[in-house]
């Protein structure tokens, strides 16, 4: 038994460590891509010949808080009037399809050319709405943004431009949050997804590895979503499955990590949760669907397979870390009770390598946003911890829906309800899409609570600290997680 578990161990830590090779290789390619200049070829916008018409798609399903900002804020948007439409893909149930009703009239009174689009049923949820919209969407170009974006005046003005190149089929930019410094949990989600916009996405662009279009804030060549089999709902990231559809079919993508589009953060950590819960069972979905063509193609080097393999299957690493965390009890009394081990776990502390691999991954990223002060390096050094700490938390969570996407269980599309919070000041505990569930994953998270205090316990009883502050995150982790999700 004992030694099963150091070899279960064991595989555990290789592939961090390997996953954690592929993240020092993206942000050495990050520092390159800092030191070249873009010298894209651009459509001139101030020629009328060069200006493609574009439509923008705002998929919706009951948004009551956010709509009337959303479509004022898109009412804004700077591009020649006679070369824009706008639809409004409404899959609403509720009252919000009346009010989207009426802003869409009112709207069209100042002119612009603006649809609101219903369904008879959400048939392949997000995914179904752009394909219907796609059908009579009269731009060369897709933009689209989810309920809660809100693309800058000169939005248009700054991605179009780079299609001028045949061969990209996608702009991407980068997501900013207008409630970054709301609570502890929308720091935590800021952070996590400044890390991912700029250094993975970078990274990854500037490898020529695959990306993908984040669901939002960013522009489609209609051309490139018809010729790799348009949208489609069979995973829960349908912006996942034609991003590598796309690629496999020889497209490019474009990723602007300088052009910023501001959105919310959710701020209750039950939508935080089906949010999580949709991300990582459609990466893993997507792993299962499209990886194997990928591996076949001939013409993708071995390099995008190995960052595809780690960028597929990045959702599977909280199923990793809770094998891991779980075993590292058993691992510090076999430690222990078996001198002969010694060698072994003299051997594994090589593998803290990741954990510095990961904190120079993370600090880059924090940079661009913070700055590079010694205050802001002694924040970052909290919120690292902070932020890995909550991210074991949600393992047993984020592990289940990994596990539902690599079996093939299939499930709804569940929307992450917005809130319209962006300062301290607004309430969001009388949101009527909240609803509070008492999950038996928390219940096992709970347990596992208890479970890494016995750790901790465990420290002193053995007189063995070498994991304790391992168990000390895992403890506070899943504190966090726990209580936060048995109280509004």
């Amino acid at each position: 038994m004992d030694l099963a578990i150091i070899l279960i161990y064991t595989f555990a830590l290789l592939l961090i460590f390997f996953y954690s090779i592929s993240q020092l290789q993206l942000l050495l390619n990050y520092l390159k891509a800092k030191k070249q200049v873009d010298a894209s070829e651009k459509f001139n916008l101030q020629d009328p010949a060069e200006i493609p018409f574009v439509t923008i798609q705002l998929p919706l399903y009951n948004e009551l808080y956010v709509v009337e900002r959303l479509l004022k804020n898109i009412a804004k948007i700077d591009y020649p009037p006679e070369k824009l439409e706008i639809q409004v893909l409404d899959d609403s149930t509720d009252e919000s399809v009346k009010k989207i009703e009426m802003l869409v009239k009112q709207l069209k009174q100042t002119g612009l050319d603006i649809k609101h689009i219903t369904r008879k049923d959400r048939s392949g949820f997000k995914a179904g709405a752009l394909k219907e919209g796609l059908k009579i969407a009269k731009g060369e170009f897709i933009a689209i943004f989810d309920s809660d974006f809100l693309p800058k005046k000169d939005w248009l003005l700054q991605t179009v431009p780079y299609f001028k190149d045949p061969e990209i089929g996608v702009v991407q930019t980068r997501w900013g949050h207008i409630n970054r410094d709301y609570s502890l949990l929308t720091k935590i989600q800021a952070f996590a997804l400044d890390f991912h916009f700029i250094l993975e996405q970078t990274g990854r662009n500037f490898g020529r590895h695959f990306i993908n279009f984040n669901g939002t804030a960013g522009i489609w060549r209609k051309e490139c979503i018809l010729d790799a089999g348009n949208w489609s709902g069979d995973t829960l990231t349908e912006d996942l499955d034609l991003s590598y559809r796309a690629q496999l079919k020889n497209w490019k993508f474009k990723y602007l990590e300088d052009v910023e589009t501001p959105a919310e953060l959710p701020v209750a950590i039950s939508a935080a949760r089906s949010q999580q819960f949709r991300w990582n069972k459609g990466a893993a979905e997507n792993f299962k669907k499209n990886f194997k063509n990928l591996l076949k193609d001939k013409s993708v080097p071995f390099g995008t397979k190995f960052h595809a393999f780690f960028h597929l299957l990045n959702s599977s690493m909280f199923l990793i870390i809770l094998v891991l965390a779980v075993l590292s009890i058993p691992v510090l009394f076999i430690k222990n009770n078996n001198p002969q081990f010694g060698w072994y776990f003299n051997l594994v502390a090589f593998f803290l390598v990741s954990t510095l691999i990961f904190f120079l991954c993370y600090y880059a990223a924090y940079t661009k946003i913070h700055g590079k002060s010694f205050k802001s390096f002694l924040k970052f050094i909290a919120m690292f911890f902070t932020f890995f700490s909550v991210a074991m938390g949600f393992s047993v969570h984020n592990s289940l829906a990994v596990l539902e996407g690599h079996l093939g269980k299939k499930s709804a599309f569940i929307r992450t309800p917005k809130f319209n919070v962006s300062s301290l000041n607004d309430s969001w505990k009388k949101n009527i899409y909240i609803q509070q569930k008492f999950s038996l994953s928390i219940g096992v998270e709970f347990a596992l609570w208890l479970y890494f205090g016995f750790g901790l316990y465990s420290a002193f009883m053995l007189n063995d600290f070498s994991l304790a502050i391992f168990h000390l995150m895992l403890f506070i982790g899943f504190g966090f997680v726990v209580f936060r999700s048995v109280r509004i």
